[in-house]
């Protein structure tokens, strides 16, 4: 398969094969596993960034999202919680009052 024939998925893993640790590659694999319906598959790469990127707020946000669409809001609050407290140390007020806004609607 040439380079201009790769998905983005695939060119994203070429990445994380370099570095598995990258929040930005795991993160942008997610949104395509999601994009593709792999919903299993994307779960399993936001679970792997947010245990090794725990403070990578918008991995919180998009898997809360995720995890609510699929009829899973308990998970989902807590999901929330934890990224709540990591835009807290980090600053980002407007993902902690979106976070905030969506664990609103789940209670």
């Amino acid at each position: 398969m040439t380079e201009q024939n790769k998905s983005r998925r695939q060119k994203l893993e070429q990445f994380l094969v370099q570095n598995p640790n990258d929040a930005f590659s795991r993160y942008g694999i997610a949104l395509e596993c999601l994009r593709e319906g792999d919903i299993p598959a994307a779960e399993t790469h936001f679970k792997t960034l947010l245990d090794t990127n725990p403070d990578y707020v918008p991995g919180y946000q998009m898997y809360a999202q995720t995890l609510a669409q699929h009829n899973r809001a308990e998970e989902a609050k807590g999901l929330l919680s934890r990224g709540i407290a990591a835009a807290n140390r980090q600053g980002n007020q407007h993902a902690r009052s979106e976070m905030e806004g969506l664990l609103a609607q789940l209670e």
